[in-house]
């Protein structure tokens, strides 16, 4: 029973991360309708699986699910949004101050990596691989600051931030800026918190101000198609 638990968990994980990643990364927008048996023909899944992975996004305000409707990507609110980034300033704020110069030794390797990433994207012009690496830097400041409490809030405040972006942005230029992170970094290794703690609320007074808070309007997206690849 124990093993077919986790089974059943391990799958639901899959199918979560998978839509949670395709919305991240703008493959699928918010007000799309996840209609279920395409999920399934997508994924290889079952459905009893898919129903549960889509509450489970539900309860993250990731994906609304309305009676006679079904699921669809979360649309947040012009509010929900200035919401979003008054949240993101207290967390981010406080993730940078918990990294230390030790902390930025230990992960070095991964942080020159992360940036090579964000680099190439940015010179291949490749706007989903822009979108992934520039969202992914404020995930890997989590990871590195060790606070897994702040980690967890940061990964949904970014997954609702990503939607925002697909939303609100103004134009079809990827918000944040390779520059930015690396002046945070900069401030980190040299174990100077406060000018970290300082540029990344100027970094996150800069996204939210590249935010047209109206309302837009959503083409209808082939699920089969977002979904492929993964």
């Amino acid at each position: 029973m124990n093993k077919t638990a986790t089974a059943k968990q391990l799958e639901v994980k899959r199918i979560v991360d998978i839509l949670a990643q395709a919305i991240a990364q703008h493959r699928l927008r918010p007000g799309t309708r996840l209609i279920e048996a395409q999920i399934v023909e997508a994924l290889g899944a079952n459905r009893n699986h898919v129903q549960v992975a889509l509450q489970r996004l539900a309860m993250q305000r990731i994906v609304t699910i309305e009676p006679n409707r079904g699921a669809m990507v979360a649309q947040p609110s012009a509010l929900e949004a200035r919401e979003i980034f008054i949240a993101r300033r207290a967390i981010e704020r406080a993730v940078v101050e918990e990294i230390t110069p030790e902390r930025m030794r230990c992960h070095r390797q991964q942080l020159e990596e992360h940036m090579r990433h964000e680099q190439a994207a940015i010179a291949a012009a490749d706007r989903r691989a822009i979108v992934r690496e520039l969202s992914n830097f404020h995930l890997v400041l989590g990871e590195v600051s060790g606070n897994a409490v702040l980690k967890e809030i940061l990964t949904n405040l970014m997954m609702r931030s990503s939607l925002i972006v697909a939303l609100y942005q103004r134009n079809d230029v990827p918000a944040c800026a390779s520059g930015e992170h690396q002046a945070i970094l900069d401030a980190l290794e040299q174990g100077n918190q406060q000018a970290a703690a300082t540029a990344m609320l100027a970094h996150l007074d800069e996204l939210e101000g590249q935010l047209d808070l109206s309302d837009r309007s959503t083409a209808e997206i082939n699920l089969r198609h977002a979904l492929t690849g993964f």
